[in-house]
């Protein structure tokens, strides 16, 4: 079967069957399928889209192209994963708290796709910290610590790494059928109890309109309960950044921030409670709180008394990484700063989430081509929100680039001279067997 047949095939509309995606996949990963080609058709699904049985069979095939991880403990195994977006530290956060609460996470991230920022890029903001790991590295991490952040091992779901670095710069993100393969190839492969998948709608992530992230999320749920792995789905805004943070070092600083329980920024709430949300909806699923509003408390507690965050420095420490022993301030260095103000009084009506991303990558936070080197220390603090009052002259945010590649950032921000509405932060949230249920934050 010529692969030039089956790129014309989908090229011109037409479903591949499960022989035909067997055939494609396993090429791609013995090189019979070139990257050029696999290229061609990751623009073709992009373009002509996949139905629910090609997604199945995609996932199905990029999850057989390798093995799964073993289970080294007897707790339960859980796992959170965000379609991307503009200061999502979300994972930072959520591994090391849920394995607080008594259960295993193997969390398998990426890096940056597109203008949205890799857990793994974040991660290797901190001295030394390794994120690949053998099979035989990341359990022993998972048995000592109860929670590991690494890259897909060669041999998790090899053709998914592939064709996910092909992704980013090809254009070629902003595809629900290759977005839910991806991420369930992974997240089966991890051998999980229950996921919960964060859905970004907005201009800050690849789904902007709520119907195509719906979409997503609906896809995700019904194809990951036909392969036996309990998800739900939570819809989060994603028309401003997450936080206050939006780069790598910048980012970890805020996770540090809130896993310290330090004194409370209201920026910061959205990441919080967010995690929260996402947090207690897994561990509803496995047994471990028996009610949302139970799985809150006891995840808001263990960020209080510390414990939440003496499992991230052990993880860290477990992974090679070395944290700076700083009390005050930003514990890890970030490039020198430079404020933009207000130009009038107002309400904070728009940020330009596209603009924020693409100056990231262009002061050298992101990659413009595979295999560039990040300068980690580049990234933006959000000062405001949308639905803020500001002053004239107020500060609205801060950029950290010693080299001012980032272009036009008193333009990100509009100021409205009529009142807004603060966006709601969960907008709406699918359960395991595509329910929705109502907004709890």
């Amino acid at each position: 079967m010529l692969c030039t047949n089956l790129i014309r095939q989908k090229r011109d509309g037409g479903e591949l069957n499960a022989e035909q995606w067997k055939q494609l996949i396993s090429g791609f990963c013995d090189g019979s399928v070139s990257r050029e080609q696999m290229a061609a058709m990751a623009m073709a699904i992009c373009i002509r889209g996949l139905s629910d049985q090609e997604t199945a069979h995609l996932t199905a095939e990029m999850l057989g192209s390798g093995s799964r991880l073993p289970r080294v403990t007897d707790r339960p195994r859980v796992d959170k994963h965000s379609t991307g977006g503009l200061g999502d530290k979300v994972s930072l956060i959520l591994a090391p708290l849920l394995a607080a609460a008594g259960c295993d996470v193997p969390m398998i991230s990426g890096r940056g796709l597109g203008r949205t920022g890799g857990t793994l890029d974040k991660l290797e903001s901190i001295d030394g910290f390794q994120t690949s790991l053998s099979i035989e590295q990341s359990s022993a991490v998972l048995r000592d610590v109860g929670a590991f952040i690494v890259g897909a091992d060669e041999s998790i779901a090899p053709a998914d790494r592939s064709l996910y670095a092909l992704r980013d710069v090809t254009a070629t993100v902003e595809s629900v059928g290759l977005i839910t393969a991806s991420i369930l190839s992974k997240k089966l492969a991890a051998s999980l109890d229950a996921l919960v998948m964060d859905v970004k709608v907005g201009t800050g992530g690849f789904m902007p309109t709520l119907d195509e992230a719906e979409s997503l999320a609906t896809r995700i749920v019904q194809v990951a309960e036909k392969s036996g792995l309990p998800t739900t789905a939570v819809l989060s805004d994603m028309d401003q950044p997450l936080g206050e943070a939006v780069g790598n070092a910048i980012e970890v600083n805020e996770t540090i921030a809130i896993l310290q329980n330090q004194p409370r920024n209201p920026r910061l709430d959205s990441v919080r409670q967010l995690t929260i949300e996402l947090a207690a909806h897994a561990l509803v699923e496995v047994g471990k709180a028996t009610d949302l509003d139970a799985g809150k408390r006891l995840l808001d507690g263990l960020i209080q008394n510390g414990r939440a965050y003496e499992v991230f420095e052990e993880m860290v420490t477990a992974q090679g990484g070395r944290l700076p022993t700083a009390v005050s301030g930003d514990p890890l260095r970030l490039e020198r700063a430079q404020e933009i103000t207000a130009a009038s009084a107002g309400w904070v009506s728009h940020i330009d989430c596209p603009a924020i991303g693409d100056a990231i990558i262009m002061a050298g936070g992101g990659r413009r081509r595979g295999g560039e080197k990040l300068n980690h220390r580049v990234g933006v603090r959000m000062l405001v929100r949308i639905g803020d009052h500001v002053e004239k002259g107020q500060p609205l945010l801060r950029i950290h680039d010693d080299n001012t590649k980032m272009a036009s950032p008193e333009t990100w921000i509009q100021i409205s001279d009529v009142a807004v509405p603060a966006s709601p932060l969960i907008i709406k949230t699918l359960d395991a067997s595509g329910h929705q249920l109502p907004p709890t934050v």
